[in-house]
């Protein structure tokens, strides 16, 4: 991956670089799943954590949970859920735009004063679109889209996961490797130098590839 598809990859459409990972260790919570749902969203997640090599929590101590994931089957659901507006500000405004769009996903980020990622909150309406995937694939996707501070355009054309021979679903290695190296602790947790941070990744990349350092 090149410095530019690295940049595109954090750069909104007005032009804004914007990068920013996990500082304190992620704690979930999942809303509206089954037990074995369940599982297999901490499951994706943990992998996630994992790959990036940083940390999860059973409790944040001061969120509670930091990671919080709302599976509904439409978004009026969510309207009936006390304490949303205060965390994601604007919420009511947001759901009647999703309503209007037809979305069947949202992202909400907040952060620390350093610019860190400190609490991620996802919607997912389950229409037929989502419905119809693997719970063990959508997790995964899922995951992917909070470990960092996308664009929204990041994925808009390709998903971040590819189907191998055999049928098995996996992460994009050349994602997988930007995870990795995005969570390199000489890094900075939040840039918006979107050319020098995306030439430090690529570096980065190149040195896991080869298997080296």
């Amino acid at each position: 991956m090149s410095p530019d598809e690295i940049e595109r990859h954090f750069t909104s459409p007005d032009g804004t670089f914007h990068f920013a990972r996990w500082e304190r260790p992620i704690a979930p919570v999942v809303f509206g799943v089954d037990d074995r749902t369940l599982s297999t969203v901490k499951g994706a997640i943990e992998a996630v954590v994992t790959l990036a090599g940083h940390r999860m929590a059973e409790t944040d101590p001061e969120l509670g949970g930091n990671l919080m994931l709302f599976f509904v089957r439409d978004w009026d659901e969510l309207g009936a859920l006390d304490g949303l507006d205060r965390m994601v500000p604007g919420f009511d405004e947001t759901l009647a735009r999703l309503a209007r769009e037809g979305a069947n996903q949202y992202r909400f980020f907040r952060f620390e004063e350093n610019g860190a990622i400190k609490a991620a909150f996802v919607f997912l309406r389950m229409d037929e679109s989502l419905s119809e995937m693997p719970a063990e694939d959508l997790a995964l996707a899922q995951a992917v889209q909070v470990i960092l501070l996308w664009s929204m355009g990041a994925f808009g054309e390709t998903s971040p996961l590819a189907r191998v021979p055999g049928g098995q679903v996996i992460l994009r290695p050349e994602i997988a490797g930007l995870i990795a190296a995005a969570y390199d602790p000489l890094l900075p947790v939040a840039e918006r130098d979107g050319a020098a941070l995306s030439l430090r990744l690529a570096a980065r990349m190149r040195v896991g590839s080869t298997g080296a350092g």
